[in-house]
């Protein structure tokens, strides 16, 4: 459950609700000695309190112009209580803060992007990714939303999808996109947005867009490709693990799983290099 309120602490609330973290700090954030890394986490800590400010100067000028409101609507003009021109000052600041609020959300949202899209490089340095279009060969390689894809990540939004009652849905305060299962609640292992709309984008997810975005949400299914690519995810491990089973690798990173004795005429090393 987020810790904070929409309503009083919207920036750490909406880092919360992205990221799926329970303190929100640079330490917790950034852990390790990355340093592109600490300072996109940086950035994120700071653009939600620029978001918070811009959310209190918001509050602060709405309650100056409803209290003259209140007294236009009680019929005090006529005595001078409440001026035209004060009202006419009030009016607009509102509209400024506002405009202000709305482009230190958009930060906020772009700096979470740029945080998320630095973490799975970190990450992918440790693991060899999984690329859709490693799956599909009509999609070019090297796009800039191929980080959404790395690890397991793709495996992990298509299993969900199987699971079923995936979808995609909009916060109705902030207007960013998430993803709820069947109870309502985040997916457990996390989804990630970016990688169902490079998903989708791929064809190997279908979003039901004649549903709303905010409630119920748009429903995900996988398409016959994507039904494909699951089943080629899935069975490319086995296969890599008996691939190193047979080369002697697999001993090597310290599985389990023994190699197999290799005959004399063809040594490890020899079936290495033929692969």
């Amino acid at each position: 459950m987020n810790p904070f309120d929409a309503d009083t602490h919207p920036g750490p609330y909406l880092v919360v609700e992205v990221l799926g973290v329970g303190d929100v700090s640079v330490p917790a954030l950034a852990p390790g000695p990355e340093e592109p890394l600490h300072q996109a986490a940086t950035r994120v800590i700071e653009a939600a309190a620029a978001l918070d400010k811009r959310h209190e100067s918001v509050l602060g000028a709405v309650q100056r112009a409803q209290r003259l409101l209140e007294g236009i609507g009680r019929g005090e003009v006529g005595r001078a209580q409440v001026s035209y021109a004060l009202l006419r000052t009030a009016l607009p600041e509102v509209g400024d803060a506002l405009a202000q609020q709305d482009r230190a959300y958009s930060q906020l949202v772009e700096s979470l992007s740029a945080y998320r899209h630095l973490l799975t490089e970190s990450n992918s340095s440790q693991v060899t990714p999984v690329k859709t279009h490693e799956l599909d060969d009509d999609h070019g390689a090297g796009r800039d939303d191929d980080w959404a894809v790395s690890g397991d990540r793709s495996l992990g939004a298509l299993e969900a999808v199987e699971a079923g009652e995936l979808r995609v849905r909009q916060s109705a305060i902030y207007g960013y996109i998430y993803l709820s299962d069947g109870t309502g609640q985040r997916p457990d292992p996390e989804v990630w947005p970016e990688t169902v709309q490079r998903l989708v984008a791929d064809g190997l997810l279908a979003q039901d867009t004649s549903e709303e975005l905010y409630r119920p949400g748009q429903l995900l299914s996988l398409t016959p490709q994507g039904e494909r690519a699951l089943r080629d995810i899935r069975t490319a491990t086995p296969r890599v693990s008996a691939a190193l089973s047979r080369s002697g690798v697999a001993a090597i990173f310290g599985s389990d799983v023994g190699p197999s004795p290799a005959p004399a005429t063809n040594p490890t090393a020899k079936s290495l290099r033929s692969r």
